[in-house]
């Protein structure tokens, strides 16, 4: 939350291990989302009603300027029920300390619901005389988004009917609603409503260790209802905000910059963990901007602003032709924390091999037609953390499909060839369509950061975005390298620009 001039970060967190257990409510500040300095935890087990563990939840600023914290306590019976906490001291300006009223819990689950998958209460929004929040929860192997209403922010009760459901997706979980604007990249607050906006629902599943999003309409007189805009898909096939390594992310308002920040955990791909996908030990990634695309059709997603501040060194390659087998150096930069922005020219899109309408899983499709297997227009782009001699690397590209209608276009992030370490890492290609027209521009851009373990990949001005962890064992440090490649049939012409990244001053210390 950003609270009088500075950012509170609270995040899930182990002070005895970087593994599952003893979750405490961490906090850090900062004020321009880049350097943080880490706090005592804002939250720990402490009473009967969270005595088993201090889960996800989220914090609302009420108009009297007063920030509240929602969050899911595990009590006795291990039943997750939801609580609040509030700052012992307002005039404190980094709000240290957090108590926990007399009268939680809060919400509890009634008799006809699931009390052991029951978690993560949104932020407040208040249209109207109540306030409304959703707790995310399963009946069955439906997914269920439950609505609570309140009108001191204390007594809540549950909607008549959940503000959304859908079947067989499993447990939701760290659920997230908030409204977007029809027109421009202005961020809203989470009680703005009118013709004007839309909303977006999303849901983290705790069968996939995906996200998904939809965008629709929401009606809260009477009905109480999110109802999906036509043409999304609403389940494990839909809208991802990020095709890899990342879950449990959090939307908030910035009403110093008048935008909506997104923030997610990008999982440790450590698979000597019981199971590799749901490994939770993972760090946070790059804070992100996310508005509504012009089309209506999906959100757009690009870093903050501020990450620009640790840019460094710059080099820029122009008019670069690459033709079919060829990779070229990004020299002068360190490969191993970049941020590197680069437009690729597709003179002729004849030669783009025909799309198989069967190929419906773009992760699928990625590990079927990886950086090296030939195409015609394609597989191009970034092999990023790359050794010397390519014994590792990490690529991040596009491959352009003839589809039925107009040219269909995958971008993937395969860390197949990440490491050479053979044991105990977990090593996918993901991989996500990207919603452009070719045909209009012959043009598609991509910004990549690197940070030594982690790829961060936004394709086309962010309409797909891709998140890797990878270990390479000889491609570190200095000798990291970054190239720019091609390995279609057809020649591409690329436009590079990369700056070397600083560390922040302060990196939570």
């Amino acid at each position: 939350m950003y609270y009088n001039g500075i950012y509170h970060l609270f995040y899930q967190y182990n002070p005895k291990g970087a593994v599952w257990g003893n979750i405490v409510w961490a906090h850090s500040v900062s004020k321009d989302m880049v350097n943080w300095e880490a706090l005592e935890p804002a939250i720990y087990p402490s009473e009967s009603f969270d005595i088993n563990g201090c889960w996800s939840g989220s914090a609302t600023v009420l108009p009297e300027n007063k920030p509240v914290i929602f969050y899911t306590g595990i009590d006795p019976n291990q039943y997750q029920v939801q609580n609040y906490a509030v700052p012992e001291n307002l005039s404190d300006p980094y709000l240290r300390k957090w108590v926990k009223p007399a009268d939680n819990p809060i919400v509890v689950a009634d008799e006809t619901m699931n009390k052991t998958a029951f978690r993560d209460p949104t932020t407040a929004w208040k249209i109207g005389g109540h306030w409304r929040m959703v707790v995310a929860s399963r009946r069955k192997q439906r997914g269920m988004a439950y609505l609570y209403r309140s009108r001191d922010f204390r007594k809540w009760i549950k909607a008549k009917h959940p503000l959304h459901s859908v079947p067989n997706t499993g447990t939701f979980e760290c659920a997230d609603f908030f409204p977007v604007s029809l027109s421009g990249d202005t961020g809203l607050d989470n009680s703005a409503f009118g013709p004007n906006v839309k909303h977006v629902l999303k849901v983290s599943l705790d069968l996939t260790r995906y996200e998904y999003y939809t965008i629709g309409s929401y009606f809260p007189e009477a009905r109480d209802k999110y109802l999906v805009g036509k043409g999304f898909v609403d389940g494990w096939n839909g809208l991802r905000f990020d095709y890899g390594n990342f879950y449990a992310s959090k939307t908030f308002f910035d009403p110093s910059k008048n935008r909506r920040i997104l923030w997610g955990w990008t999982n440790e791909s450590d698979a000597a963990q019981d199971d590799a996908q749901k490994g939770w030990a993972g760090l946070q990634a790059i804070p992100r901007k996310v508005w509504l695309d012009p089309s209506g059709k999906q959100l757009l997603q690009w870093p903050i602003e501020e990450i620009e501040t640790l840019r460094g060194q710059n080099v820029q390659l122009s008019n670069q032709e690459l033709k079919s087998g060829e990779h070229i150096e990004v020299k002068g930069i360190t490969a191993a924390q970049v941020d590197v922005d680069i437009t690729f020219s597709i003179p002729n899109l004849d030669k783009a091999e025909p799309f198989d309408p069967s190929w419906t899983n773009a992760q699928d499709l990625c590990g079927l037609k990886g950086s090296t297997v030939q195409g015609g227009v394609g597989p191009f782009g970034l092999l990023t953390l790359a050794s010397e001699k390519l014994e590792e690397y990490t690529p991040v590209f596009f491959r352009v499909f003839t589809g039925l209608y107009k040219h269909v276009v995958l971008l993937c992030s395969d860390s197949g060839s990440s490491s050479l370490r053979k044991e105990g890492l977990y090593k996918p290609s993901f991989a996500g369509f990207v919603d452009v027209d070719l045909d209009d521009t012959y043009k598609i851009s991509l910004r990549t950061l690197i940070d030594h373990s982690v790829v961060e990949s936004f394709g086309a001005g962010g309409k797909t975005c891709i998140t890797s962890r990878v270990y390479p064992l000889v491609a570190v440090f200095d000798d990291a390298h970054l190239f720019v490649f091609n390995n279609g049939t057809e020649t591409i012409t690329a436009d590079v620009e990369a700056w070397s990244m600083a560390k922040p001053d302060k990196m939570n210390n």
